[in-house]
């Protein structure tokens, strides 16, 4: 190990390892060009095949940059997308970025860096970064823009060169290191252990986004909001700003064993799709559609009287036209994703006719971001943390997201060597959580 990295997992003074150099190459969980072909068509795509856990070259710090020694990381859909190289090979992302020169050429590599989540330490900062040094402790934001973008000081997801990092860029969390720009950074929540504080900020800040902010639905007090997926990471970040808003959650999932982590986490009605005979098929005649959002609609009317005023979707093709059939008249559907395909289909009858509305969000801005990633600091929200995984195991990690067989969120250790440590609060700690509650703690199945 190099002494850089020992200092800093040490806790030594600052003083005494920032002037000491980066290590040349670093451990990270990447992809590898030469595998995007692998697959034949109609084969499984398994990304434990394709996910490698190996040394990098370190790149070069642009100006407005940071380095963070990570600390922690997570696993996204995006992962999965990225190392099944669908819906397209995330190397065209990272050549296309490369052919604007200048320190976006560093990014097109034969090699992909991935993770869109990190909690750590930075370690440098370039000579253009004014509010970061050396020391810090910080989460990671997902989202880079470019802030010479007009558009990115209306909004920063409207800009043109809005990318996700880790998916659209090179050197991304799951990793020791991770090249980030400075405002991708907030601090991290004080009382947060690392594995915990890099489970939440992609997928909560997105469901903020669609539920609270002026960008998305706007809940407010008494609205019923239908989360589909509610034991995920998206769900169960969505379910939790319900309940802080005053809302009623209505959450669907696939097993008894997700309805009850619902149901330890205070959500008002769950539903098993197999009880209703919802599935998970992305195939429905528009008559099977109409059919199953009438069962759906009973089902929510029969315990609250009401349609939802909210449908939160991120699943896509199997559950889109439900969505828009069975959110009441006025109401909104907001999406963020398509997990199960993107040919989204639905009889446009019940959206125009009944003055729906659908809106689409990505990701948040960094203003969002920093909103919600307030609302951890004071307790409001909780992670949802199930499984913590070493990054040497990020394959397995990643196939449980693949399979839908995760609960919350999926932890991945970097350069903590355990799980529990990076609580730099822990008076706040016992005061906001004195009996140590983890919602979905219960489901850990793997110890890292």
């Amino acid at each position: 190990m190099d002494a850089l990295t020992e200092a800093v997992l040490a806790d030594a003074p600052v003083r005494e390892w920032e002037g000491l150099a980066p290590p040349r190459t670093y451990v990270a969980a990447h992809l590898r060009a030469a595998d995007a072909d692998r697959f034949t068509p109609g084969e499984e795509r398994d990304v434990r095949t394709t996910l490698h856990v190996d040394t990098v070259p370190m790149p070069e710090l642009a100006p407005d940059e940071v380095l963070v020694a990570v600390m922690a990381s997570s696993i996204n859909y995006n992962t999965v997308w990225s190392a099944t190289f669908e819906p397209v090979s995330t190397f065209s992302f990272l050549r296309r970025l490369g052919r604007q020169g200048g320190y976006a050429r560093r990014h097109d590599q034969p090699y992909h860096v991935l993770g869109s989540d990190a909690a750590g330490v930075v370690v440098r900062a370039g000579a253009g970064v004014r509010r970061w040094a050396a020391g810090d402790h910080v989460v990671v934001s997902c989202v880079q823009v470019d802030d010479q973008e007009p558009a990115t000081h209306a909004d920063g997801m409207l800009g043109a060169e809005q990318r996700i990092w880790g998916y659209e860029t090179n050197f991304g969390g799951l990793a020791h290191y991770a090249v980030v720009r400075a405002s991708q950074l907030l601090p991290k929540p004080t009382h947060l252990t690392w594995e915990e504080a890099a489970s939440v900020l992609l997928t909560a800040a997105t469901s903020y986004r669609m539920l609270v902010s002026d960008k998305g639905a706007r809940i407010k007090q008494g609205d019923i909001v239908l989360i589909w997926g509610a034991a995920g990471g998206l769900g169960a970040y969505a379910l939790q700003m319900v309940k802080n808003a005053g809302g009623i959650a209505v959450g669907v999932v696939g097993s008894p064993r997700k309805a009850e982590a619902l149901r330890r986490l205070g959500c008002d009605v769950v539903i098993n799709r197999a009880d209703l005979g919802l599935g998970t098929r992305s195939d429905l005649t528009p008559e099977q559609t109409i059919e199953l959002g009438k069962r759906l609609g009973r089902a929510i009317r029969d315990e609250l009287g009401e349609d939802p005023h909210v449908v939160f979707d991120y699943v896509g093709k199997a559950t889109f036209g439900l969505s828009v059939f069975v959110v009441r008249r006025g109401g909104t559907v907001v999406t963020c994703g398509s997990s199960t395909g993107y040919d989204h289909r639905f009889d446009n009858r019940y959206l125009w006719m009944n003055l729906k509305r659908i809106v689409g969000s990505h990701a948040a801005n960094l203003q969002e971001q920093w909103e919600c990633n307030r609302l951890f600091q004071l307790g409001r929200l909780t992670p949802v943390l199930s499984d913590v995984y070493p990054l040497e195991r990020v394959g397995e990690a990643a196939a449980l997201v693949q399979r839908n067989e995760h609960l919350g969120k999926i932890g991945v250790l970097c350069l903590a060597p355990k799980p529990g440590l990076g609580v730099t609060d822990p008076e706040r700690r016992l005061a906001l959580d004195p009996e140590g509650r983890n919602p979905f703690a219960a489901e850990r199945r793997t110890p890292a």
